[in-house]
């Protein structure tokens, strides 16, 4: 079970650098929420996790705006994403890398009741 401490994560100039994009390129995917980031020590960070070989995560933006949509802020957003989800066996952010969108998206929809 990892939690949002074990995971790696990166700067935006890491991500820029990753991802081959300018730095307010990668704010500006911040911004529309294709990444989620939060602060740590002070630093504008994402988990690594929300990346895949190509880029974010294409499945994380419409659960990003639905977390939103259900008054979760993004360090809230963040640490919900990471963090071992006891009705889906793994911290959601997992279960989006192994193609369980829906059942994610369904506990996440689930919060706001």
């Amino acid at each position: 079970m990892s939690t949002e401490e074990d995971r790696n994560w990166l700067t935006v100039p890491d991500l820029a650098e990753r991802l081959a994009l300018t730095p307010s390129r990668v704010r500006r995917l911040i911004e529309d929420r294709h990444l989620l980031a939060v602060r740590r020590d002070g630093v504008l960070m994402v988990p690594e996790a929300f990346l895949d070989d190509d880029g974010p995560l294409p499945e994380l933006r419409g659960t990003a705006i639905l977390l939103h949509d259900n008054g979760y802020t993004d360090d809230e957003a963040v640490h919900w994403l990471l963090e071992e989800e006891d009705s889906l066996g793994a911290a959601p952010i997992d279960a989006l890398q192994a193609g369980r969108k829906a059942e994610v998206r369904r506990v996440a929809q689930a919060l706001a009741f």
